[in-house]
């Protein structure tokens, strides 16, 4: 599944980043596969999403998202 496919207050951790100009980027921000996310917030036309990574948030564009692979966890409740 893709981030971009996830509502708000959906958990899941990161499977892999996808070939995208900003995935180094996103490495460097802590985005690694294994790591839990939770969507904080998605805008009324689906971009941008605000995501919950390590203790902040971060704000992307759908199509950054979409090149982020996910496996959901929909019955963890993230703190």
């Amino acid at each position: 599944m893709r981030l971009s496919e996830l509502r708000a207050g959906q958990v899941a951790v990161i499977k892999s980043l996808g070939e995208h100009p900003i995935s180094n980027k996103l490495l460097e921000m802590g985005c690694l596969p294994g790591e839990l996310l939770r969507v904080r917030r998605v805008a009324p036309f689906g971009d941008p999403i605000v995501i919950e990574v390590l203790g902040y948030e971060l704000a992307m564009r759908l199509d950054e998202a979409e090149a982020i692979e996910v496996e959901v966890r929909p019955n963890f409740v993230h703190p």
